[in-house]
């Protein structure tokens, strides 16, 4: 199953046009393409070298005039004043900017995490169901039980279990320590710490147990 991963969050913070085109102009300062005592275009002029309305270009030297990076008088123009503060406000969009970029950064690897999980347990459930249908259509792939003190069937044979009457499943294998009992008999005996290997139908596993370690025990 594939997941679309194109809907992570989009960004968020992307400023205003006013206050990119009073970063742009305060690069420019910093740059040294404006200097300390230069005059900027006209209101009018610096709208059309942008491409916005003449109020945006507004906008953006009254951001510059606030922060004392340029001066604006009616019939002087706008004047550059101060490169220095003209590189704090750089600084500190910039610093803005990273951290606005690192949020997003986070909020997308959350994204993709939880769509990776996601994947991760459809897969997961895809391979246990196979699994089961492997055991369904092969039931001669062996479960395995360890025999411990808590059965009430310690030195009883097979024969006298009834094995497969009480739990339709058949014995194919001891381990008994380091050896093997392939195809036990009907007298072979079961023993403490004994491993018994059998095949059976789907559910074989829970019936051996309960049959082995009776709840009533």
């Amino acid at each position: 199953m594939k997941l679309d991963k194109t809907k992570e969050k989009k960004s968020v913070t992307t400023p205003p046009r006013y206050q990119k085109i009073a970063f742009d102009i305060a690069s420019k300062i910093v740059e040294g393409v404006y200097k300390n005592g230069d005059k900027l275009y006209a209101r009018s002029s610096l709208a059309g070298s942008y491409g916005v309305s003449p109020e945006t270009a507004r906008r953006a030297i009254v951001v510059l005039n606030d922060l004392g990076i340029v001066a604006s008088k009616k019939g002087a123009g706008v004047v550059i004043l101060s490169s220095e503060k003209a590189e704090n406000f750089v600084n500190q969009m910039n610093e803005i900017t990273s951290i606005g970029e690192l949020e997003d950064n986070m909020i997308n690897c959350m994204a993709r995490q939880q769509s990776d999980m996601l994947e991760f347990r459809t897969q997961l459930d895809e391979l246990m169901s196979r699994i089961e249908h492997y055991r369904y259509i092969n039931p001669f792939s062996p479960y395995k039980l360890e025999i411990t003190t808590e059965t009430p069937y310690i030195g009883k044979t097979i024969s006298e279990l009834a094995f497969w009457q009480n739990t339709s499943a058949t014995i194919v294998a001891i381990k008994r320590d380091t050896q093997t009992i392939v195809s036990p008999g009907p007298y072979a005996v079961i023993e403490v710490n004994d491993i018994i290997y059998f095949v059976g139908i789907p559910g074989s596993l829970d019936r051996v147990r309960n049959f082995i370690y009776p709840v009533d025990n």
